[in-house]
């Protein structure tokens, strides 16, 4: 599967905001704070950004944030514009059910990264089946669990220590005894932790 490789501060940098691409790391070492101009050579004023890459930059915020590479997320673009409603909050809703952003959620992974290669190795149970598919979405009454080798392992026994203090989404529901999560109900836009202007999302596909 494709996916991006080059270092994923430049991707902050690049859109001057703060992408959480890191988890914890991006709040005690963050790179933006100490390099805040984008990556490249600075060569003179920069000049002003027009309307079209302002909605490219706000594109771009979204789709890295999530991980994805552009054709998934225009596909996921696509399907948001098929439902009925406001197409911009039907996206954020269908990239907050994501597998790989749920188990993110939940506080198993400190990065959707992170919480992708959970997935990808077989170390997470949907619904008592094993998925590889970090972008599978998730709906209302799922199960989220730990597969019994994984329960075994160190890194499931660090999460266990540390995820009784994590705050959980209103959406999910966490049995942090036993690591077992439930999706409650559907996400909503307000649920979204960081603000996106999907608005521009929107025009920069119009166009």
């Amino acid at each position: 599967m494709a996916r991006y490789t080059g270092s994923v501060c430049r991707l902050c940098r690049r859109s001057g905001d703060k992408l959480m691409l890191k988890g914890d790391k991006c709040i005690t070492k963050c790179t933006l704070e100490k390099r805040p101009k984008p990556p490249g050579p600075q060569i003179g004023r920069r000049r002003r950004i027009s309307d079209r890459g302002l909605q490219l930059r706000e594109k771009q915020k979204v789709r890295q944030s999530y991980g994805m590479l552009e054709k998934q997320f225009r596909r996921f673009f696509n399907e948001a514009e098929r439902q009925s409603g406001i197409t911009g909050e039907n996206l954020l809703v269908l990239l907050e059910r994501r597998l790989d952003n749920v188990i993110f959620r939940l506080g198993f992974a400190d990065s959707r990264a992170q919480a992708r290669q959970l997935v990808q190795h077989g170390h997470i149970l949907l619904n008592d089946r094993k998925t590889n598919i970090p972008s599978c979405l998730v709906k209302e009454g799922d199960i989220i669990t730990w597969h019994e080798r994984s329960k075994k392992s160190e890194y499931y026994k660090q999460r266990l220590q540390s995820i009784g203090g994590q705050a959980i989404a209103g959406w999910l529901s966490l049995d942090k005894q036993k690591l077992i999560g439930r999706i409650v109900s559907i996400p909503t836009p307000d649920d979204v932790e960081q603000k996106f202007d999907v608005a521009s999302v929107v025009e920069h596909y119009s166009r």
